[in-house]
């Protein structure tokens, strides 16, 4: 009994390795988070199977019933709506109680939208910190004085709701630092923009703020324009 986490494309279905392809075509079922977006994915290379979905609702709840499920097969594929599963997405707590219960977990690298921004950056890479979502209220702000005393830089994912939120907090505890802002990564509107705060505060349109979007922070104290 084996339990393969998949990546799947973060926005372009054809960033999908041949690997993932075929072991999605194998699996004796997928767990994914929305049915209905991983229909889109497995309708475009014709993979037929059943589909239940794992989320951060229901996630708990169905730990017992997918561990059940899958020592009764081969093998299961986790998949998540886009990137890997338990990266800032719902997995983590399933997977844990697999490895508690023996179950073999093989993971099936591609597609991130963490990497694909750190690649495009232009900074040197040594070595940051991934944050993941902010907290949406409480605690936000003692998250963000944090992260504004840290040196490393620093990886943001941010709803598309509060993206100018973020940008006049990074204006108000991170000024002097510079930022790339990332959005919709691989996909047809995609656009990087780069400077410091109050300058992309100027430069991002509020009819550009749509999609899913990666903030990277510089490291303290380091300029690169």
């Amino acid at each position: 009994m084996k339990l393969f986490i998949v990546s799947t494309p973060i926005g372009n279905l054809e960033d999908i390795s041949f690997r993932a392809i075929e072991t999605l075509k194998q699996s004796d079922f997928i767990i994914c988070e929305d049915t209905r977006n991983s229909s889109v994915l497995l309708k475009k290379y014709e993979i037929n199977k059943e589909l239940i979905s794992l989320n951060a609702f229901n996630e708990k709840n169905k730990i017992t019933y997918l561990i059940d499920r899958i020592k009764s097969v081969q093998k299961v594929s986790l998949i998540s709506d886009a990137g890997t599963p338990a990266i800032s997405d719902p997995g983590s707590v399933f997977i844990s109680e697999c490895v508690t219960n023996d179950i073999d977990i093989i993971p099936i690298p591609g597609a991130s939208a963490l990497l694909s921004a750190l690649v495009v950056s232009g900074m040197k890479i040594n070595s940051f910190i991934f944050e993941g979502f902010l907290p949406q209220k409480k605690g936000r702000e003692k998250k963000l004085k944090e992260l504004a005393a840290e040196k490393q830089m620093i990886i943001i994912y941010e709803s598309v709701y509060r993206v100018e939120k973020l940008l006049f907090e990074l204006k108000k505890y991170m000024s002097e630092r510079d930022i790339i802002v990332c959005k919709e990564l691989t996909k047809k509107f995609e656009e990087i923009w780069r400077g410091k705060p109050d300058e992309l505060i100027k430069m991002i349109p509020r009819n550009k703020i749509k999609g899913e979007f990666v903030f990277i922070i510089s490291e303290k104290e380091k300029v690169l324009y």
